[in-house]
């Protein structure tokens, strides 16, 4: 019996010290993403420097750059991106780095994450390229920056739409859109390519009384 006790014991504590080590492991880890959730960027310095995993995901898959992007801490993505990481990591959400700056406007991350492979064809949960939102939003800049780079201007996302649909359709097509429309224009957008309704761009800025934008779409050829 004593002998049953003696082996159960060192049973016992041979998983502690197991759970113990693979504590250990994962503490680095989770003190990363908590530095990068908050933009503390001495700290995610300090623990890449000491061997913190690059690309460890939390509970939703985010890993540390997509966690210091959605605080747009801009240092700590810098910081995170020059060590190596992963522009185009997903997260359960299917946002990445790249395609979640694009969509809220973060210029400055963006801007990193297009010096650092950014896939332009790469698409969120909608199936939308970083240009559909930012179309949507009306960030001009980043719509200027990710046509400039080279995304799809005619990419269309699971709802049927493209940039220039959002930015009609899913707007109260004030200057911000009025400037995205003439920048996809520019851009080789098509201003005759319908909804999955056969609905156009046209049709819907006439609807929604938007007369500037009746104006760039007709300028430029559009029917409907």
């Amino acid at each position: 019996m004593a002998i049953i006790k003696f082996w159960r014991a060192c049973f016992v504590a041979f998983l502690g010290a197991v759970g113990a080590g693979a504590a250990a492991a994962e503490e680095p880890a989770a003190q990363l993403l908590a530095a990068a959730a908050q933009g503390e960027t001495t700290r995610v310095r300090e623990l890449l420097a000491r061997g913190a995993p690059l690309e460890a995901r939390d509970a939703q898959g985010n890993t540390a750059l997509l966690r210091a992007t959605q605080g747009n801490h801009a240092q700590a993505a810098r910081v995170l991106i020059e060590a190596g990481a992963d522009v185009n990591a997903q997260n359960q959400m299917q946002d990445s780095a790249y395609l979640l700056a694009g969509a809220q406007g973060y210029r400055e991350i963006l801007d990193l994450t297009l010096r650092h492979g950014a896939d332009l064809k790469s698409t969120n949960r909608y199936g939308g390229t970083a240009l559909i939102p930012a179309c949507e939003r009306g960030h001009v800049d980043v719509v200027r920056t990710l046509l400039q780079a080279g995304v799809d201007p005619n990419h269309v996302n699971r709802l049927g739409w493209t940039g220039l649909l959002e930015a009609i359709i899913l707007s109260d097509g004030g200057p911000n859109h009025q400037a995205i429309v003439a920048l996809l224009i520019e851009g080789g957008g098509d201003v005759n390519l319908a909804d999955a309704d056969g609905r156009t761009p046209l049709a819907h800025a006439r609807q929604r009384g938007q007369r500037e934008t009746v104006q760039l779409l007709e300028r430029a050829g559009a029917r409907g």
